[in-house]
């Protein structure tokens, strides 16, 4: 298991284009990847590869989160996903 921490900075956050893009590129992995919200004590960890669970975890701007995945590919998949939220998505 490998996992990382970052804030999302994007204004829209993981809603529409944004998760669809991370959801893509989380299948495009072979290891499980996972998103759970650093800001809140009960949140769940989610799927990353699920548009639903993405969606459901209401992931706004300035959220703390930690991506983690476990698998052959783990570090790869986990430092493209940081990358991905770091860059907000090419937004602004």
């Amino acid at each position: 298991m490998y996992a990382k921490q970052t804030t999302v900075l994007n204004v829209t956050g993981l809603h529409a284009r944004p998760a669809a893009e991370f959801v893509s590129t989380a299948k495009s992995f072979e290891s499980k990847v996972y998103v759970k919200r650093l800001d809140e004590d009960s949140a769940d960890t989610a799927n990353a590869k699920s548009m639903i669970k993405i969606l459901a975890q209401g992931i706004c701007i300035n959220t703390p989160i930690e991506i983690s995945a476990d698998g052959p590919d783990e570090v790869e998949a986990v430092d493209k996903l940081i990358a991905l939220v770091d860059s907000k998505f090419g937004e602004d």
